[in-house]
């Protein structure tokens, strides 16, 4: 009997285990990096970056401001900041995987390839994708705060759940589903025994 106990005890850890990495999986969960949200800010929607896509002026603004350390560079527009921010909402963004959730809308940014440590700019291209972002949650808000790449230009899944849905928050319905089953497997085992 006391065998059984332990085999139940570890049952139920382990589910509470699967269930709390399930969790951390989602968009929108509490962020473990306070900065987060500003180094996305600071990357990927500057003021000041060039109109043009001349890679001399690119290769310039990239010395000055900072970026020589990174290959590939995205760059959004500030006026768009609010809508980049809403693709971590509901309105604004469908979960994608884990805690990626795809812009509903095609965004228009310009992305850099460069030589890291020289910045030497080998293209500077205009591009119209759906985001993927990384959204976490920052003083009760959920926030961009990483720009994942898009290479095969993919949209978002019109049967995938917005992306700040309550739904999403927590664990996926299958895991739901079979943490519901085992949880009643052990009580029905408990009380046979």
């Amino acid at each position: 009997m006391a065998s059984l106990r332990v085999l139940l005890f570890c049952l139920v850890f382990f589910l509470l285990k699967l269930q709390t990495s399930a969790k951390n999986d989602a968009p929108c969960q509490p962020s473990k990096w306070n900065n987060g949200y500003k180094t996305f800010i600071k990357r990927h929607i500057r003021s000041g970056t060039p109109n043009s896509y001349d890679e001399d002026e690119w290769k310039a603004y990239i010395k000055t401001h900072g970026g020589c350390d990174r290959p590939t560079q995205s760059f959004l527009l500030p006026k768009d900041l609010d809508r980049v921010r809403a693709v971590c909402s509901s309105g604004g963004g469908q979960v994608y995987q884990e805690n990626l959730c795809i812009s509903r809308q095609p965004f228009k940014f310009v992305t850099v390839r460069s030589e890291p440590q020289t910045c030497s700019i080998r293209s500077v291209k205009a591009e119209t994708k759906h985001l993927i972002l990384a959204c976490e949650v920052l003083e009760n808000q959920c926030l961009p705060v990483h720009f994942e790449g898009n290479p095969e230009g993919l949209r978002p899944d019109n049967n995938a759940r917005g992306c700040q849905d309550p739904d999403t928050r927590g664990d996926a319905a299958a895991l739901r589903t079979t943490w519901l089953w085992m949880l009643s497997a052990v009580i029905f085992i408990i009380y046979a025994y």
